[in-house]
């Protein structure tokens, strides 16, 4: 768990879970058919329900364009990465924030564990696309977290601040409120099936908004969700998202069928 022990003494008491809107992600990633869509899209219209919690889909971009329409329930599009580039050009296989305008989005996704770990982004890269996106108008979803090793070693307090303190550096501080998400995802606990414990995660996300009160101030830290990511599921949803400082979830798999549904409301609970 994060250490909050070089961090300043606060005195701030954690905003009550009702004052900040819960807030789901559907991350699928580049796992995604035409055939796994359509059950998913399905479930969501079937629901007959305006969600209580913000919604948001990232689908692959080959599939924006299609979700976007077959939606027809209250849940936004976003897209799950893009390049630090604040103009149209020449970046091949690159999606740029004028693309994400054009087509009426307002998410974007930056620093999910496999974009940094697959694909060897640094903190200050993800630090940049979080910058152009928030300079162009759109919200922005800022995914933090350890490796199992870490953890192991004693370093996941180093490894978030660390990120954090990259977007921070380059954002305006009145980002945090209303235009970021912070997305806490255990490297360790994605796709592996292994869950951190409700208790595990509350003071991840504590301590998180803790950092939130020291760098940034209490405003943000009382109005900035942070959700976790990491193996939600229905059956551990209802759990975690009954933690004081837990708003939410950034799911991967689960979010591809059609029990996602059942991950927003337990995060509504």
């Amino acid at each position: 768990t994060l250490s909050t022990a070089s961090l300043p003494p606060t005195t701030m008491a954690a905003a009550a879970p009702s004052s900040r809107r819960p807030w789901v992600g559907g991350n699928w990633k580049a796992a995604a058919t035409k055939a796994t869509i359509g059950p998913v899209v399905e479930a969501l219209n079937k629901s007959g329900e305006g969600f209580a919690a913000e919604v948001v889909i990232f689908p692959s971009a080959m599939h924006l364009e299609s979700t976007k329409e077959a939606l027809k329930v209250d849940a936004k599009i976003g897209v799950q990465n893009i390049h630090s580039a604040e103009k149209l050009g020449a970046f091949t296989g690159e999606l740029v924030v004028p693309q994400v305008q054009d087509m009426g989005l307002e998410w974007v996704m930056v620093g999910h564990s496999e974009r940094r770990h697959l694909f060897g982004e640094a903190d200050a890269v993800v630090a940049e696309k979080a910058r152009v996106a928030l300079a162009a108008g759109l919200k922005v979803v800022v995914c933090v977290g350890e490796k199992l090793d870490e953890r192991e070693a004693g370093q996941c307090r180093a490894v978030v601040v660390r990120q954090l303190d990259a977007v921070a550096a380059v954002v305006p501080a009145e980002s945090w409120a209303a235009s970021i998400v912070v997305a806490y995802e255990p490297v360790w606990a994605i796709g592996t099936g292994k869950v951190a414990s409700a208790e595990q995660a509350q003071e991840a996300h504590k301590d998180i908004r803790e950092w939130l009160e020291a760098k940034i101030g209490a405003a943000a830290s009382a109005a900035c969700r942070i959700v976790y990511g990491g193996s939600v599921k229905p059956g551990n949803c209802t759990g975690l998202g009954a933690q004081p400082d837990i708003d939410g979830f950034l799911v991967g798999g689960a979010a591809l069928k059609p029990e996602f549904v059942d991950i927003i409301r337990g995060a509504q609970a």
